[in-house]
C-alpha cells in the first residue's frame, strides 16, 4: 500500500506540476496577449501621428504650390500688361520732336505742305501708341499731384487756385495705369 500511496502522491504531484506549469503557460500568454495589446495601441498613436504630421506637411506644400501658381499667373499676366513698356519709352522722344517740328513756323508751300506730312506721321504715332494703352497724363488745370507731375517752376497767378498747375513744360505720359514719364509743369503757389 505505501507503493499506491507513493504512485498516487507522484501521480498528484505530477497532475499538480502539470497543472502549475499550465496555469503559468496560461498566464504567460496572457501576458504576452496584454503586452502585445499594449504595444499595438503604442504603435497605432505612433502611426496617426506620423499620418497627421505628413497630411499637415502635404497641405502646407500644397498650399505653396497654389500660392506660387497664383503669383506666376499674376506676374505674367503684369509682364503682359507692360511688355510695350520700353518701345513706348523709346518713341516718346520721338514724339516729342514731332512736336516740337509742328511747333515751328515756317513760310513758304513746300514747308506747308511738309509740316501736313509730319502732322500725319504724328497722328499715326500717337493713334498706336493710343492703342497699346498710353494716355497723356492731363495737367494745365489740374490739381498738382506729385505721383503723376513733376514741379520744375512756379507761379503767382492769380487766376489759378493754389497749388494747380499753370503750364506744361513737357507732357507726361501713362501706360495702363504706370507712369511712363511725369509731366514736366509750372504750379500755382
Amino acid at each position: 500500500m505505501s507503493e499506491e500511496i507513493k504512485k498516487e502522491t507522484v501521480d498528484e504531484t505530477v497532475d499538480t506540476t502539470k497543472e502549475t506549469n499550465e496555469t503559468e503557460e496560461i498566464i504567460n500568454e496572457s501576458e504576452a496577449e496584454t503586452s502585445e495589446e499594449v504595444v499595438e495601441p503604442s504603435e497605432l498613436e505612433v502611426l496617426t501621428e506620423k499620418y497627421d504630421e505628413l497630411e499637415t506637411r502635404y497641405l502646407r506644400l500644397q498650399a505653396d504650390f497654389d500660392n506660387s501658381r497664383r503669383r506666376q499667373k499674376i506676374e505674367s499676366a503684369s509682364a503682359a500688361k507692360f511688355r510695350s513698356q520700353s518701345l513706348v519709352e523709346k518713341l516718346l522722344p520721338v514724339l516729342d520732336n514731332f512736336e516740337r517740328a509742328m511747333a515751328t513756323e515756317l513760310a513758304g508751300e513746300d514747308t506747308k505742305s511738309f509740316l501736313e506730312g509730319i502732322e500725319i506721321v504724328q497722328r499715326q504715332l500717337e493713334a498706336a501708341m493710343e492703342a497699346e494703352g498710353v494716355e497723356v497724363i492731363a495737367t494745365v488745370g489740374e490739381t498738382f499731384d506729385p505721383n503723376v507731375h513733376q514741379a520744375v517752376m512756379q507761379d503767382d497767378d492769380k487766376a489759378f487756385d493754389s497749388n494747380v498747375v499753370t503750364a506744361e513744360l513737357q507732357k507726361g505720359y501713362k501706360l495702363k495705369d504706370r507712369v511712363i514719364r511725369p509731366a514736366m509743369v509750372k504750379v500755382n503757389q
